[in-house]
């Protein structure tokens, strides 16, 4: 997630604790979706849609984030 912007979202995770926070929500969430996928942690697929949702609603908001910041 942003990898052309490496250098910038550092700096966000270091400066911001909102950015931090939500980012880390985010790797979070990417892992349990994961491990439903492959199977390591099942779960209903209505709790995976929701779980996929919450994932792109965090990516979303860090993207704001990062737009604002290199504005």
């Amino acid at each position: 997630m942003f990898e052309h912007h490496q250098e910038e979202m550092e700096k966000l995770m270091k400066e911001n604790e909102d950015f931090l926070r939500i980012y880390n929500h985010h790797q979070d969430l990417d892992k349990r979706v994961t491990a439903a996928e492959i199977g390591t942690a099942p779960m209903e697929d209505l709790a995976l849609i929701q779980l996929k949702k919450e994932k792109l609603w965090a990516k979303d908001k860090l993207a704001r984030m990062m737009d604002e910041y290199t504005s």
